[in-house]
C-alpha cells in the first residue's frame, strides 16, 4: 500500500512550497528530537532540522514510490546528525585527549553536557544528562540503534530499514549498546555494582 504522504513528496518534487510546509508540520518535532538526541545542543539540532528539510526539498524527485516517507526522513535525519557530530569532533580533535583524560588521572572521564531534552521531566533532567553523555560515547551504529529504539520508540524492523541492515543486526547493536551503557554508567554510580 502506498504511503499517503507520497503525494506530498510528488508535489515537493515539482517545487511546491506549501507541500513542503505540510510535510515540515508533520515531521518537524520528530526530526528535531532525533537530532537533539545526537547533538545534545538545541541550536545545532535546529540547524540539522533545517538541513533535513532542505535535503527533502532537493531530493524529493529521487524518492522511490512504495518506500516509507517517514523512514526516508529518519534516514536523512540520522545522516545529517552524524555529519554534524563529525564536523564538531574534527574541530575539537586538538583537545580530544585533554577532554577525556583529566589531569593526573588515567581514568576515562565523561563530562555531562548542559543539555535538557524536551521529552524529559524536570526531576529526571540530571539523570538524563548523564545518560545522554554516555550515549554520546557509543559508536555511531550503536548510538543510532539505541536512539531510534529507546528514544524514538521505533520497531527493530523500522530501524533495520532506516539503517539499511537486518533486524538481527539491529538486535545485536542494541544488546552491545545496552551492555556498554550499563558499564559506563557505573562511572557515575560505583555503588551500583555493590548493590546488585
Amino acid at each position: 500500500m502506498e504511503d499517503p504522504l507520497f503525494s506530498l513528496i510528488n508535489k515537493i518534487a515539482v517545487g511546491d512550497h506549501q507541500a513542503l510546509k505540510e510535510l515540515y508540520g508533520e515531521f518537524k518535532a520528530r526530526v528535531y528530537n532525533t537530532s537533539l538526541s545526537y547533538l545534545q545542543n538545541a541550536e545545532e539540532a535546529e540547524e540539522v532540522t533545517q538541513d533535513v528539510f532542505i535535503e527533502v526539498f532537493k531530493s524529493a524527485a529521487q524518492f522511490r514510490s512504495g518506500a516509507s516517507v517517514g523512514t526516508w526522513i529518519y534516514r536523512i535525519t540520522v545522516n545529517k546528525s552524524l555529519d554534524s557530530l563529525r564536523h564538531r569532533n574534527r574541530k575539537k580533535r586538538a583537545g580530544f585527549l585533554a577532554s577525556i583524560f583529566k589531569k593526573e588521572s588515567v581514568e576515562l572521564q565523561i563530562d555531562t553536557p548542559h543539555f535538557n531534552h524536551p521529552g524529559v521531566e524536570l526531576e529526571n533532567q540530571e539523570k538524563a544528562r548523564i545518560l545522554f553523555a554516555v550515549i554520546d560515547k557509543l559508536p555511531d551504529s550503536q548510538k543510532t540503534a539505541f536512539i531510534l529504539s529507546q528514544i524514538e520508540e521505533l520497531t527493530q524492523k523500522e530501524i533495520a530499514v532506516i539503517m539499511k541492515t537486518s533486524e538481527k543486526a539491529v538486535e545485536s547493536l542494541l544488546q552491545r549498546a545496552k551492555a556498554t551503557l550499563r558499564k559506563n554508567l557505573e562511572i557515575f554510580n560505583p555503588n551500583r555494582r555493590n548493590s546488585e
